[in-house]
């Protein structure tokens, strides 16, 4: 058995994204280095509490993402020169939603900064009108038009930054983003809109304040994160 890798055992009905999960996460930290054969099948089935069945379906995923090949009469190994093909979307599909929302940090902090310097009329207007849309929606207690409204502010952001590849990938991400939200704002006890944080972002924007664009999506996300935390504790 391959000494270098452990693994929890499984609770949860989605086993086969489960174990897809955990393995893909131990190639992202080093547990597997490229051209290292994978333990058995069985050796997986025993670590994991999972049948054949299971471990074979999520080998064959990340065989097809192009993690992992398969070498006839050998075993499964992990590629030389991984590349991953699987498409974003479904990467992301699979993702713990904590590690969305730091990559969501690091990608709109950046389109925080570029849209301060790079709005245009338009790009503030785009803004206002989803903020306003986003303001009747809470005060209407719709909460999907409010999800709706928060999810095209942040990406009004992002096509102001004028970087097109930001605005693709938030495109990308706003449908793992919006089934996250749903899920947190049935508490309402838990879930804070910060209305305040996104009106002071688009105040920093308009006054062309990169510091204060980063800033204010900054004190936003932390506190969604803090907020997802108390959720998942509480379930």
């Amino acid at each position: 058995m391959n000494s270098k890798l452990s693994f929890e055992p499984l609770n949860r009905h989605r086993l086969v994204d489960d174990v897809v999960n955990q393995l893909q996460k131990r190639i992202s930290e080093g547990g597997l280095q490229p051209g290292d054969k994978i333990p058995t099948e069985p050796e997986l089935m025993e670590q994991f509490g999972v049948g054949r069945s299971t471990i074979r379906e999520a080998v064959r995923v990340l065989v097809h993402a192009g993690l992992l090949e398969k070498r006839q009469g050998f075993g499964t190994y992990l590629k030389v020169s991984p590349v991953i093909q699987e498409p974003l979307a479904q990467r992301l599909k699979r993702a713990e939603i904590l590690e969305v929302y730091e990559v969501r940090k690091m990608l709109e902090l950046e389109t925080a900064r570029l849209a301060a310097g790079r709005r245009e009329e338009k790009d503030l207007q785009a803004m206002r009108d989803c903020l306003d849309r986003r303001m009747a929606a809470l005060n209407e207690d719709d909460m999907e038009a409010y999800l709706l409204a928060d999810i095209d502010f942040h990406l009004s952001v992002a096509v102001a930054s004028k970087n097109s590849v930001a605005a693709d990938l938030f495109r990308t991400f706003s449908s793992v983003l919006l089934d996250a939200l749903r899920n947190l704002v049935k508490d309402r006890n838990v879930h804070d809109p910060h209305v305040a944080y996104h009106e002071s972002l688009y105040t920093a924007i308009l006054e062309r304040d990169a510091d204060a664009a980063e800033q204010w999506t900054l004190m936003n996300l932390d506190g969604t994160v803090q907020q997802l935390k108390k959720k998942m504790r509480q379930d």
